[in-house]
């Protein structure tokens, strides 16, 4: 991994160090993250996504968020982005997180 996809790792996870149980593994080539065993976020090329609802979709599409695309033959519609104002600010990242895990 270089160092710049690193920082950003280490940018969000202490952004949500107030999550208990939060866990970062490397996975195709960016880093999944678990609250505890549930799998609910995804590091990927200098973005984060986060696992949407029914319930919450529409509040990452009201921000002009896309679902997450790995490469141009796949979308996963199950993970969105999360909007940068969201991700600045630990305490709105660790609500949004907190929404993802209790799915």
């Amino acid at each position: 991994m270089s160092s710049k996809i690193d920082g950003f790792r280490d940018f969000v996870l202490d952004q949500l160090t107030d999550l208990p149980g939060l866990t970062v593994r490397a996975m195709f080539g960016g880093y999944g993250l678990y609250h505890r065993s549930m799998f609910f976020g995804i590091i990927h090329r200098g973005r984060l996504y986060f696992k949407v609802t029914a319930a919450t979709t529409l509040r990452y599409k009201n921000y002009g968020m896309k679902a997450f695309r790995p490469n141009s033959k796949q979308t996963l519609k199950s993970f969105y982005e999360v909007p940068v104002d969201i991700l600045e600010d630990a305490e709105a990242l660790t609500e949004w997180a907190t929404q993802a895990v209790e799915r």
